[in-house]
């Protein structure tokens, strides 16, 4: 085995075996999951760490582990009636008070007014809330004493730890190649992954707090460069597995978006720190 590829794999590893036998904290957040300490393989390397040249077929090499502390996540993404509750409490977010500046004219476009969710019939309250920008999201998480995910929280539960690794990547390959539903499906009918969280990848795409931080200009991942406009020209440079089609459909996809957006099929939900 190539030495530098031994030495990444005994560096995550020591990540996921070291921080995810944490145990969980004994205080229970209803309706989320407890995300142990671990780590996933970065996608992107930092653009102005000089490494030398690699091998075709042999980028994973460089691909460094990133760790990630323990929180918890929402089981679901957030459904039309929860953000219904929310704009009901918050007149500022309905949508015919929003702010263009915080939400494009799309914004909750599927809705019937201010308080009637559906425009055709059928009981739609329980399938995932899209159609949102980013502001409102952001400010429906912190309405819950929560946040909304980083990028590294985020990937992380996706990648579940490596289980079932090639068919979860076609899975999610066979998704992003359709056409939007007509009808989003309800949360409860969402896949699962190990950790416990349901239709991370197959239900709705979702907002992540730093959406459009691909890191392609700083090695600090705190003060990554988050210009959007760079990553059409240095994302692929940047990535380090040309083969994870997946992971660069999203992060293309994020970093697409403007903060007051919103998209049929665009949706979030939230997660929540662990005091230390």
């Amino acid at each position: 085995m190539n030495a530098r590829l031994f030495i990444g794999v005994v560096l995550l590893r020591f990540f996921c075996a070291g921080f995810a036998a944490a145990a969980p904290p004994q205080s229970h957040s209803q309706g989320m999951v407890f995300i142990p300490n671990g780590a996933y393989l970065a996608f992107f390397i930092n653009a102005v760490v000089k490494t030398p040249k690699v091998p075709k077929g042999n980028e994973s090499v460089l691909r460094t582990p990133v760790a990630v502390r323990s929180f918890w996540m929402d089981r679901y993404p957030v459904t039309r009636a929860e953000f219904l509750r929310f704009v009901v409490a918050n007149p500022k977010w309905r949508r015919s008070r929003v702010t263009p500046l915080f939400a494009d004219d799309h914004y909750l476009e599927d809705w019937k007014s201010d308080f009637l969710l559906n425009k055709r019939a059928g009981d739609d309250s329980r399938a995932p809330v899209t159609q949102v920008s980013w502001f409102a999201a952001h400010a429906y998480c912190e309405a819950q004493g929560k946040e909304l995910p980083i990028i590294d929280q985020w990937e992380y539960v996706a990648g579940d730890l490596g289980r079932n690794k090639a068919a979860a990547s076609g899975s999610a390959l066979a998704w992003y190649s359709k056409p939007n539903a007509k009808r989003i499906a309800s949360v409860d009918s969402a896949p699962v992954n190990g950790f416990g969280v349901h239709g991370l990848i197959g239900l709705v795409w979702e907002w992540t707090l730093d959406f459009n931080s691909a890191t392609v200009g700083d090695e600090s991942r705190e003060g990554g460069a988050s210009d959007g406009n760079l990553f059409c020209g240095n994302g692929s440079q940047g990535a380090l597995d040309s083969t994870d089609y997946a992971s660069f459909m999203r992060y293309s996809l994020r970093n697409s978006l403007k903060a007051n957006y919103t998209t049929k099929n665009l949706g979030f939900r939230c997660v929540k720190e662990i005091d230390p």
